[in-house]
């Protein structure tokens, strides 16, 4: 189980611009439960995905794994139960690389640096078998580098990386927000299959609503740090896009975001 606890973060302490973006915040996350999270820009998204992974600090609050704290722990040091998608594939992946050795780097997460080769050619037919499963004809391209392929291949690549090791749960930030409508729809379908075959704690933050809706069965909306909208299980599968929209719209006229 994910928790946040009170959290509070201020961003520009003590500053003219300072801004309390939350304050005494509190969200409970279950095992295997898949959370949509949207929201106006400055909602609070994408800082929430950066306290859970320890990219950003807080100025109170707790965030626990199994009711066990992980506050103090380093970004690095929570990556070994979580794996994470970005908008931009180039974050994730190092695109001067062929895939193979990107995904020999994923594979090694977690392992001690020695001086052993990289590249670890008997899994190639591992790898093979990954790519294959993602339907996209990627297993014959092992020694193209990744910045060489499309960006919806590089994606679902991505996704690959960061459920590769063994890991409980995934963060993914926008990761069809830069692909055109169709090449985002087969990436949230891959996205989708890789959480329920892998039994994975998901919290996926989306500009999508449509995505949101009819993916997970939790849809969480934002609104300046406050969740203004909770919905799972039947009372998520009974919401609607027009409902999602709505309510959208009328907090956007509200407070003018």
């Amino acid at each position: 189980m994910l928790e946040l606890q009170n959290i509070t973060k201020i961003y520009h302490p003590g500053s003219a611009t300072e801004h309390r973006l939350f304050e005494g915040f509190s969200l409970t996350v279950p095992d295997g439960q898949f959370v949509s999270i949207v929201g106006s820009n400055g909602s609070g998204k994408t800082s929430l995905l950066n306290i859970l992974c320890g990219s950003i600090g807080v100025e109170g609050g707790d965030v626990l794994v199994d009711g066990e704290s992980i506050r103090k722990k380093k970004e690095f040091q929570r990556y070994a139960s979580m794996g994470r998608v970005y908008q931009d594939p180039g974050l994730g992946t190092a695109p001067n690389l062929t895939m193979l050795e990107n995904l020999s780097l994923a594979d090694n997460k977690g392992k001690p640096f020695g001086l052993s080769r990289g590249v670890n050619r008997k899994r190639l037919d591992f790898y093979r078998a990954e790519l294959s499963a993602l339907g996209l004809g990627l297993e014959d391209k092992l020694d193209v580098k990744m910045g060489a392929l499309s960006g919806g291949q590089r994606q679902a690549v991505a996704l690959l990386m960061a459920t590769l090791t063994p890991l409980r749960f995934l963060i993914l930030d926008e990761h069809t927000a830069a692909l055109d409508p169709k090449t985002a729809g087969i990436i949230m379908e891959l996205t989708g299959k890789v959480i329920r075959e892998k039994g994975l704690t998901a919290l996926m933050v989306t500009h999508n609503l449509r995505y949101a809706v009819e993916y997970g069965d939790r849809l969480l909306m934002l609104n300046q740090g406050h969740v203004v909208m909770d919905r799972a299980g039947e009372e998520k599968a009974k919401t609607s896009i027009d409902e999602v929209m709505e309510t959208f719209n009328r907090i956007a006229l509200e407070t003018g975001a």
